[in-house]
């Protein structure tokens, strides 16, 4: 008998409350969140380090890329999509 595999990404919806809005890069190209405002996320590790990153569904970035340190952002809620 096989195990159930949960599909990848898992069919949630992750919400972020943003703590830190300071150091903001010289050059930055795009959205910057604000403190306290609350951001539908997604959370994904870095590529290289695997360190967890904070992706704001719905901003525009265009330099450098779009992806804030988790540290910037406290998680809210996790709503599941089915």
């Amino acid at each position: 008998m096989r195990k159930t595999q949960l599909p990848t990404p898992l069919p949630v919806q992750q919400f972020a409350r943003c703590i830190d809005d300071t150091s903001r890069p010289n050059g930055y190209i795009g959205d910057w969140p604000e403190a306290g405002h609350v951001y539908p996320v997604r959370v994904l590790p870095h590529v290289r380090t695997g360190q967890s990153q904070i992706h704001v569904l719905g901003f525009y970035a265009e330099q450098p890329y779009g992806a804030f340190a988790a540290c910037r952002f406290e998680p809210v809620a996790t709503v599941w999509m089915n």
